[in-house]
């Protein structure tokens, strides 16, 4: 029963992450974890793929083996959020309702970011 509901929702968040790599305020990183959550309870296959890339691999592990994220991480995130996201709020809409719903997200996602303890902080202790 899992593999019927498990891996298709593994799919649909591993595309909807990839999508949060192109899109600015759409966040590709939960996505991925939850892909990597739903595959680790459907399909060894694809959660190994996922663990064994280069990119998705590391990150991954650091979330299920410590629930952290790694500083470089962060930062990437953060930045690559705030400057496609702060883009498309100055550049992209026009409504004043609509730039306020942007800049909202875009705080709430900072704040979610920052707020994940930094793996470099996990080993130290």
């Amino acid at each position: 029963m899992k593999r019927t509901f498990y891996k298709p929702l593994g799919f649909l968040f591993l595309g909807l992450a990839v999508l949060g790599v192109l899109l600015p305020l759409l966040p590709g990183t939960p996505f991925l974890l939850l892909s990597a959550w739903f595959f680790a309870r459907s399909s060894e296959k694809w959660h190994r793929r996922l663990l064994e890339h280069d990119m998705t691999g590391p990150m991954i592990r650091n979330w299920e083996e410590n629930r952290c994220m790694s500083r470089r991480a962060k930062t990437v995130a953060i930045c690559s959020m705030l400057v496609a996201g702060g883009i498309s709020v100055v550049f992209g809409v026009q409504q004043t309702w609509l730039r306020i719903t942007g800049i909202v997200l875009l705080a709430i996602g900072t704040t979610v970011v920052l707020n994940i303890p930094s793996c470099e902080d996990c080993v130290e202790k």
